[in-house]
């Protein structure tokens, strides 16, 4: 509540009650705790909102939230302690609360794209329509309104996958191209051509997945999952500190890029595509 309390336009007691499912008297007391505390709650014309200027805590964008794969670090933690510790309950409960998709609206990087991220995931709930506002194309030279149905977000609220109406097709937009979201009236249209694609433990992003096995030395291990976390799921220790790794990749950007930088330590076993993707990137770059 205090991160939707921190926003420019500030919020009304309905919008907050109706967002967290209590009463307004509720919302009210909440008011109540956050002055006992030190936070100023300005009042303009029925709309609230934090006064950092007279409050004690100037910056809430520092308050916690996890990323996918830091929830996921954090939930190994916690379940390594020993099973019936209320302490490991209590933590467990706060991680996946905080985790949970509705609850977190504020896991982008750029705290003014907050208030868009928040038009979107209400437009999700609703099955509304939404407009990007002066959207930024990829080289900048095309700046326009899109009319889109959103789905999904992908990794960490960088971008969003969306039904457009205008090309009639499913993509990727990023946060941080939009200006503004307006939620319009406009229900969904095109419901049954909705189709989000993955985003692969490398953070690359595609609707069509491509299996991928790799044969992994124990350095390329433990690289591996220290700079991508997630992919722990996905590894089986083999024989003789050797680990295989089975997968899906958005495109062989990512995993090309993290495989050329150990030369000598990983082995493609599938499919062909990548190996012939990797030799064309040696060729290039005049590797032996």
């Amino acid at each position: 509540m205090l991160l939707m309390l921190d926003c420019k336009y500030g919020r009304t007691i309905q919008e907050i009650s109706e967002r967290f499912v209590v009463s307004q008297r509720t919302v009210y007391r909440y008011f109540d705790t956050f002055k006992q505390v030190g936070f100023v709650i300005e009042n303009s014309n029925g709309y609230f909102k934090i006064d950092k200027e007279e409050s004690t805590s100037q910056d809430i964008s520092q308050l916690l939230h996890f990323t996918e794969e830091e929830a996921f670090i954090l939930g190994k933690a916690i379940h390594s302690i020993e099973d019936g510790s209320e302490l490991k309950d209590k933590l467990a409960k706060k991680l996946y609360s905080l985790y949970d998709f509705d609850r977190v609206i504020h896991a982008i990087s750029k705290k003014e794209e907050t208030d868009n991220i928040f038009n979107i995931i209400q437009s999700i709930k609703q099955q509304k329509q939404v407009v990007l506002k002066e959207y930024k194309s990829g080289h900048g030279k095309d700046i326009r309104d899109r009319l889109v149905e959103p789905i999904d977000f992908t990794v960490n609220y960088m971008g969003i996958w969306c039904y457009d109406t205008e090309d009639q097709s499913n993509k990727i937009f990023k946060t941080a191209r939009i200006k503004e979201v307006v939620l319009t009236d406009n229900c969904w249209e095109f419901k049954p051509k909705h189709h989000k694609g993955i985003t692969d433990i490398f953070r690359m992003q595609s609707f069509e997945p491509i299996a991928i096995q790799l044969k992994l030395s124990i350095l390329a291990y433990n690289l591996l999952i220290e700079e991508f976390p997630l992919s722990e799921k996905y590894i089986k220790e083999a024989d003789n500190q050797i680990y295989i790794l089975t997968t899906d990749v958005g495109n062989f950007i990512g995993v090309g890029r993290f495989v050329l930088g150990l030369p000598g330590e990983i082995e493609v076993i599938y499919p062909q595509a990548f190996k012939d993707y990797l030799n064309e990137k040696m060729v290039k770059n005049s590797f032996k």
